[in-house]
């Protein structure tokens, strides 16, 4: 399980050092196999193999015909990319990718259970600015009742 947001910076080369309270979890999860893909939020979605698989397998059965799913397909599984941690718990992050979801230096990286979000860190603290009231909408109805 994956949680708390970090601020990190990429490399001149691209490269993000994944912290070390996640380096154990996935080592044991995915020997430090991870895929990473564009999320239509314009950040970086860090998946272990294992837990990407289904997904892909998934979205890839659904039928391309239809507009939204064949773009869905296009973002997530075009952008795909299988990367491994090296010695030094490093993973390079693709020009594409970076390009994609406008990563500099400074990022965030937050822990989503299965999965990471890799984010530019202002565009982050932006969302973070923008969403923090669930908006005009106010709750969705699936979090009736929900208490924290």
């Amino acid at each position: 399980m994956f949680r708390g947001v970090t601020q990190l910076n990429l490399d001149n080369k691209g490269r993000l050092a994944v912290p070390a309270r996640h380096r154990d979890a996935l080592v044991a999860r995915c020997s430090g196999h991870l895929v990473l893909t564009a999320d239509s939020d314009r950040c970086v979605l860090i998946y272990p193999l294992p837990d990407w698989e289904p997904i892909e397998q998934k979205l890839m059965s659904l039928s391309s015909f239809n507009a939204q799913i064949r773009e869905l397909q296009r973002r997530l599984v075009g952008y795909a990319e299988d990367v491994q941690m090296d010695a030094t718990a490093r993973i390079l992050v693709s020009p594409a990718l970076r390009s994609y979801a406008h990563l500099e230096k400074n990022v965030v990286l937050v822990g989503q259970g299965n999965r990471f979000e890799l984010w530019n860190e202002d565009n982050w603290e932006q969302l973070m600015e923008r969403t923090g009231g669930f908006g005009a909408g106010g709750l969705p109805p699936e979090l009736e009742g929900f208490s924290l």
